[in-house]
C-alpha cells in the first residue's frame, strides 16, 4: 500500500470514489433540494444504488455484495453526504445497520435468504433498536420476545427508525433487523436478542411516519408497532441474549460511517464558502480578502482535514468481522460530528443572508449535521465510553 494514500489505499478504492462521486453529481444532486423540501424519500433512485454494488458494499460477493472493507464504506458515505446527507442516512441504515449486520452476525442460511435481494435493491432494509424511552440506553428497551413453540411472540414499539417506512403511506421496509428482550421486563438486567422481521408478519406495522424533522428530511423515519407478532424461530440471529455482541460488531462501523457523513458535509460547505468568498464583494473588495473570512475558512479546512485523517485511519484498521475498536470508532464520531456542524455554521456566516436561505444549500447541511451528534450514540455517550476504555487500557 502506498503510505501517502490513506484516503484511497488501492486502485479499487479510487474507482469506487470516482463511481460514487459521478453518481452523486449526476443523479443525487439534481433531486436533493426538492426531496428534502417535500420530506420525501426517493425510493426509485435509492434502488439504483444496487446496480452500483453499494447496497451490499460490505456483504460477501457470494450473496450479491461487493465484499469491500471499512475504508470503502467511508468513501461511499463521504461522497454521498457531500450532496444529500438525508439520502446517505437511508443508505447507511440499509447497508450498514441491516445488510452488514446480517452479513456479519447471521447464519449462512439467513444470509442466503435475505442478502441477495437486499444487495440488489429489490428489498429495502432497516434496523429497529431505539424506543421512545430507550435510545442510547439500549438496555432500557421494553419490546419483548416470548418463545411460544416454534415462534417468538413480539410486543412493543420502536421509534426513530430510519427506513422504517419506505413511502408516504404505511409500507414497511422489506427486512428489519430488530432487537427485543427475551427475558421479562421485571428483571433488572435485559437479555437482548436479535430477530429478522418482514412485512408479511401479522401485527407488524408502521405506527407513523415522523414528519417535520429539523433535518435529514429526505430520509424516512418511522415508528414501528409490534402487536403479538409471531416471528419464526429460524429468524432469530444467533442465540438468545447475543445481541450485545451483534451490536458491538455493528455499532463500530455505524459510528465510523456517521463520522464519514460529517466529512462530506464539511467538504461541501468548504467548497461553497470558498467559491462564494471569491465572488462576493463588500466595501469594494472580495470578502476573501478580509481576515475574519480567512479565519473561518482556514480553521474549517484544518478541522476537516484533521477529522478526515482520523476517520480514514480508523477505518483502515477496522475489522468488520469482530468488535474491539470502540475507542476510536467513538472517537471519530465524537470529533467529526461537531466539526461538521461548526463548518456548516461558518459557511452560513461567510454567506451572510444568502447562507440562511435554501438556494446555497449550507443551511440544509447545517440542519442535517445536527442529527449526527445524536444518532448512533450521542456525543455524551462517546465521552463516557472513551473514558472507560482509556481506564481499561491504563
Amino acid at each position: 500500500m502506498d503510505k501517502t494514500s490513506i484516503f484511497t489505499p488501492t486502485p479499487e478504492h479510487q474507482s469506487l470514489r470516482d463511481t460514487v462521486r459521478s453518481f452523486t453529481e449526476t443523479k443525487i444532486e439534481p433531486q436533493a433540494t426538492a426531496y428534502n423540501k417535500n420530506e420525501q424519500f426517493n425510493l426509485p433512485l435509492f434502488r439504483e444504488l444496487g446496480s452500483l454494488g453499494l447496497l451490499g458494499i460490505s456483504a460477501p460477493e457470494a450473496y450479491g455484495g461487493s465484499g469491500f472493507d471499512a475504508v470503502a464504506t467511508v468513501i461511499a458515505h463521504e461522497e454521498l453526504s457531500a450532496s444529500d446527507p438525508a439520502f446517505c442516512l437511508s443508505f447507511l441504515a440499509h447497508s450498514m445497520l441491516c445488510v452488514n449486520n446480517i452479513a456479519v452476525n447471521a447464519s449462512a442460511e439467513q444470509q442466503q435468504k435475505f442478502l441477495p435481494k437486499l444487495c440488489s435493491g429489490e428489498w429495502i432494509g432497516a434496523m429497529g433498536m431505539s424506543e421512545t424511552e430507550a435510545g442510547t440506553d439500549v438496555l432500557g428497551m421494553k419490546t419483548t420476545a416470548v418463545l411460544d413453540g416454534d415462534h417468538y411472540v413480539l410486543n412493543g414499539n420502536k421509534m426513530w427508525i430510519t427506513n422504517g417506512c419506505i413511502d408516504e403511506g404505511s409500507t414497511l421496509a422489506d427486512v428489519v433487523v430488530l432487537y427485543a428482550r427475551t427475558n421479562p421486563v421485571s428483571e433488572s438486567k435485559a437479555k437482548i436478542s436479535t430477530f429478522i422481521l418482514t412485512p408479511d408478519l401479522a401485527g407488524f406495522r408502521v405506527g407513523q411516519k415522523i414528519r417535520d424533522k429539523l433535518g435529514m428530511r429526505a430520509s424516512n423515519t418511522a415508528e414501528l408497532v409490534l402487536d403479538n407478532v409471531r416471528v419464526p424461530r429460524q429468524n432469530l440471529i444467533g442465540a438468545e441474549g447475543e445481541s450485545m455482541k451483534h451490536m458491538m460488531r455493528n455499532l463500530e462501523i455505524e459510528r465510523v460511517t456517521l463520522a464519514a457523513m460529517s466529512l462530506g458535509i464539511a467538504r461541501r460547505c468548504l467548497d461553497v464558502m470558498v467559491s462564494y468568498a471569491q465572488t462576493r464583494k463588500a466595501f469594494g473588495k472580495r470578502i476573501a480578502e478580509f481576515g475574519q473570512i480567512q479565519q473561518m475558512v482556514a480553521s474549517s479546512y484544518a478541522a476537516y482535514q484533521a477529522a478526515r485523517a482520523y476517520v480514514y485511519n480508523t477505518a483502515l484498521h477496522l475489522n468488520l468481522e469482530k468488535e474491539g475498536n470502540r475507542l476510536d470508532s467513538d472517537g471519530v464520531k465524537l470529533f467529526a460530528t461537531p466539526m461538521a456542524k461548526q463548518v456548516a455554521d461558518c459557511a452560513i456566516q461567510v454567506l451572510g443572508g444568502n447562507g440562511y436561505i435554501g438556494e446555497y444549500i449550507v443551511e440544509r447541511l447545517w440542519r442535517d449535521a445536527k442529527l449526527l451528534e445524536i444518532g448512533g450514540g450521542t456525543i455524551e455517550a462517546h465521552q463516557k465510553n472513551i473514558m472507560m476504555d482509556l481506564i481499561k487500557r491504563s
